[in-house]
Parts: structure tokens; sequence; C-alpha cells
């Protein structure tokens, strides 16, 4: 038995045959993903569900313990997001075929939407390896989350910076999240969940196969703002990433290397199609308006979390006002407008300047959004 409905989900990962696409004409027929998974045969055949997709999941209906599926994820320190899920990620939510499903383990921040993506040579030169140290470095010292997919040479160079640099970095892999590939890479994913996460949207156990680098490669370009091509054959993986960044709408930033390089080839020939130049980070702290990025995150960690926060920030001033008064005004009970202002003092929106008296907290001047819109 099935307590929620993220069995279910987990349930359709393993359905091969049912992806973004199809999943999505299910959840509108049938309205939810529990009644979706149940749906009568000859129904999911009028919808025209093919033959082998149909035989895969039903096939799945009989073999598969959805709960035991579940299970998996908790035992290993592990969550699975999906679309009905809050903490999707919001811009990876934006692409047409966004993953149904993400297995993570580690954090998925609401600061990580300011993320930017470096990517490139597995078999990386020393030049490549030190452009995407010094990349990843400068965007973390920024608070730019550093995305990447794990790989040897550049994709490794830019996760291990940003974590020295005391960044966050998101780490996709072509793979279920419980087989790191390569495996020499086994502590650097240890460091990875510490300081953000590594992600898949393969079930747990799937085998890296070469045949799932490239669609990985979406989510790569998904989650973030732009993508840094650092170092590309004219043949590499990294070219994939920079064609579903446009098709995405992303920007696509290049690293210009040797004309004798072939591991150049594929960044030169970026740029000769309209790549954005990548001479130092503040080519792509500019370009993506990024420059500015440590006042954008406080003024966002000002702005009312929720409804009450706005509430309560709409009675207060420069004049302290009592607890009590304060629940009047707003019509809040005692106990909540307590609760929502100390998360509130915390977050430095508001001072408490005498036993349970407070007024707002901001320079002469300035104006709190209580639209919640940033």
């Amino acid at each position: 038995m099935v307590a929620d409905d993220l069995g279910y989900w987990l349930g359709f990962n393993l359905v091969r045959g049912i992806g973004p696409v199809r999943l999505r004409v299910l959840l509108e027929r049938f309205g939810d993903i529990r009644s979706a998974w149940h749906a009568p045969a000859d129904v999911l055949r009028e919808l025209g569900l093919e033959r082998r997709a149909l035989t895969n999941l039903l096939q799945a209906r009989q073999l598969v313990d959805l709960s035991q599926l579940e299970e998996r994820v908790v035992a290993l320190g592990a969550q699975a997001v999906t679309w009905d899920s809050p903490d999707y990620p919001a811009l990876l939510r934006q692409i047409p075929d966004a993953p149904p499903v993400l297995f993570v383990r580690g954090t998925l921040l609401p600061g990580d939407e300011w993320a930017v993506a470096l990517v490139g040579s597995r078999k990386a030169s020393p030049y490549g390896r030190e452009v995407a140290h010094q990349l990843a470095t400068g965007l973390a010292r920024n608070g730019v989350t550093v995305v990447s997919g794990l790989a040897r040479g550049v994709d490794a160079a830019a996760h291990r910076a940003a974590l020295e640099a005391g960044g966050r970095t998101l780490a996709v892999l072509g793979s279920g999240i419980d087989v790191i590939y390569p495996r020499e890479h086994h502590k650097l994913v240890e460091q990875i969940v510490e300081n953000g996460a590594i992600i898949s949207d393969y079930p747990l156990g799937a085998q890296p196969e070469a045949t799932n680098f490239p669609p990985r490669n979406r989510i790569i370009s998904g989650l973030s703002l732009g993508v840094v091509i650092v170092e590309a054959g004219i043949k590499s993986g990294a070219l994939i990433t920079a064609d579903f960044a446009a098709e995405q709408g992303r920007e696509v930033f290049a690293v210009p290397g040797s004309i004798f390089s072939s591991e150049a080839a594929g960044c030169n020939q970026l740029l000769r199609d309209g790549a954005a130049i990548v001479t130092e980070v503040r080519d792509i702290l500019e370009t993506l308006h990024l420059d500015a990025l440590a006042e954008k995150q406080a003024a966002r960690t000002l702005l009312p979390a929720n409804a009450a926060e706005a509430t309560v920030l709409q009675h207060l001033s420069a004049e302290p006002l009592h607890l009590d008064d304060l629940s009047r005004h707003t019509a809040l009970p005692v106990a909540s407008v307590s609760s929502t202002l100390v998360m509130m003092e915390l977050k430095g929106m508001v001072r408490q300047v005498a036993p349970l008296q407070y007024v707002i907290a901001r320079e002469p001047g300035e104006a709190y959004d209580i639209s919640g819109e940033s």
C-alpha cells in the first residue's frame, strides 16, 4: 500500500517509453499521478499510448513494489523531487522536457537559481583545467552556484574549485545517484553533498551507459542561467549541452583556445556561431546581471516569506508597537504573531527595542516590497 503519491512518480520513472511528454498527457487526462498509474489498459490504448510503453506499464504495475522504491530513496539519505514538489528547481521547471522526477543527495536551495554551468572536455589540457578552476572560483566567490557533470577533466576541476572557494556546486549524473561514475570521484561526491547536491533523473541502480549522458545534459543547462564551454573538441558532449542551452533560451558562453588545439576547436566554433566570449569571470557575471548578486540575495532575505510576514510588516513602522497591539491590528493570534516576529527578527526584518515591542528594521528612506515579488 502506497501512503502518498511519491511511489507512483517513482513507478512511472521506471517505465521505459513514458517520458515527460507522455506523462503530461496522462496527467491531463486522469488528473493525478495515482489515477494515471491505475488507469484501465483500454483507456490508455485509446489515448494513443504505444504498445511497448503500455506493456511496460502493465508489467510494472504487477512487479514493482512502490513502497519499496520510496524506502530505497530514504535508506540512501536522499530525496525524490517531482513536478508536484514545491522545491522542484524553478529554472529546470521552465524547460519543455523537464524530468518528472529528480533524485537528490544533498540540498537544493532557493539561491541555486543563480547558477552557471561549466562543462568541457574529459581530456582537459592544463590550460582547460586552470580556466575551469579560475572561473569556478570567481563564480563561487560571487555567490553563484556552479553546475557541472562530475566527469573527469573540466567538470571535476569546476566542482573542486567551487568547493575550495567556499561555494555551492551541483553535479548532474548520467547514472543513478547511488552509482558514482567515474569511481575515483567518490570523495568528491561526498564533498559536493555537504555543499550542494548530486542529482539524477535516472532511477537508483541505473548504470552509467553511454546513451544516458546526452539526455542528462539538458538538466545541466536547465538548472543554469547560462552555460560556459571551457574546452571542447568538435565532437565533445559539452557541445550537446550548449545546444540544449540555446534551445532553452539560456546564454551560451565559450572560452577561446589555441587554433592549433583540437580540444579548443569546439569552443572556437561556438564563438564563430555567436556564443559570448569569456576571458574572465566578469564576462559571465555582467552578461547574466549577476555582478550585484550579493545585494540581490540580501534583498531577497528581507522580502516577506509568507502572508503572515507581509501582514505584520504592513503594521510596523519606526514607532515601537507592542505584540498585543500588533495582534489586534493584524487580526492574527498572539502566538502566530510572536512566532512570525521571531523569524523576521532572525532575518533582520524587524527589531525588538523593548520587551515585546517591535519596530521595522530598515535604513531611513528605504522601504520593503511587501508584494512578495522580487
